[in-house]
Formats: C-alpha cells, structure tokens, sequence
C-alpha cells in the first residue's frame, strides 16, 4: 500500500473525517473504494459498501453560504 497526499478542501476534509469517525469508516478505506469504482470496468463492490454509500447518499446535510456561516454556527453548538 502506498502513501500519497491529495490536496482537498479543509472543509471538505473535515465533514469527511467527521462522518466517517461517527460511523465508525476508515477513511483511506472510504478513498480506495471510491477509487477502485472509478476505475475498474467492472467495479466489484461489496453489498455493505454499497449500503453505507446509500445511506450517504440520503443523508440529511446542512448547507453553508459561506465558511463564516459554518464558523459561526460551530460557536453556537459549543455554548
């Protein structure tokens, strides 16, 4: 297994990272499947993963006009 670095969004990262630690995914593990699926002509994908990415997929998300929005309702929740 190799070791690369990727360049995302700090945001981006943290929302991923936060996910994955409240369901108990590895996130390299969540990277490399996403990968293979991109990939592969014939993507061999296990039935759970295929399950954790529809329960993504339905997720309910809050949306932020900007990263001062998201600072500011992260303030909010620590009180």
């Amino acid at each position: 297994m190799a070791i690369k670095t990727f360049n995302v969004e700090e945001e981006t990262y943290k929302a991923f990272s936060s996910f994955c630690k409240e369901n108990g995914y590895s996130m390299s593990k969540q990277i490399d499947f996403f990968m293979k699926s991109i990939v592969e002509e014939n993507p061999k994908v296990r039935e759970d993963y295929l399950k954790k990415l529809e329960k993504i997929r339905k997720g309910k998300y809050i949306s932020y006009e900007s990263l001062e929005d998201f600072k500011k309702t992260i303030k909010h929740e620590k009180v």
